[in-house]
């Protein structure tokens, strides 16, 4: 599993013009399932997504969650964020797992970062979306779960 996290001020999705889910002051996570995901990795990027202490606290620091700033989370279904370009120019998302398996287990995450007392709300899967944020800081991070690490 792969996500795109961004500290944001607001964040919103948009499809076919209409906003469907907007949320304040939190965080905006793309993310990517891929094919070798199951539960064990839910529990372990949400516990991560939660936890991440990226929000300043009152000496300016990155100590304080998204859970201790009781800020929100817009997670964002996107396979792109599993895109390779290691040859080539075009992207290749053959690591993105199959659209059922995705969408079931962003079910799965969504509601075990529910179930740990955050504000979460989502994306359309599969559909065509605009995503507005205003980034804060800008703070953006890159979180994988680390297949490679466990096999080597």
């Amino acid at each position: 599993m792969k996500a795109v996290i961004q500290r944001v001020k607001k964040a919103s999705i948009l499809v076919e013009s209409k906003i469907i889910s907007e949320i304040g002051y939190g965080l905006l996570v793309l993310i990517c399932v891929e094919k070798e995901d199951d539960e064990k990795v839910l529990d372990w990027i949400a516990k991560k997504i939660v936890n991440l202490r990226i929000f300043p606290d009152e000496n300016g620091k990155f100590n304080l969650s998204v859970k201790d700033i009781k800020g929100e989370i817009l997670l964002v279904s996107n396979f792109t964020v599993c895109g390779l370009l290691k040859k080539g120019t075009r992207p290749t998302f053959h690591l993105a797992s199959e659209p059922e398996k995705a969408e079931k287990l962003l079910k799965i995450l969504y509601e075990k970062i529910k179930n740990k007392g955050i504000s979460v709300k989502e994306g359309v899967f599969g559909a065509y979306m605009e995503v507005h944020l205003i980034n804060d800081g800008p703070v953006t991070l890159y979180l994988e779960y680390p297949y490679k690490n466990e096999k080597n």
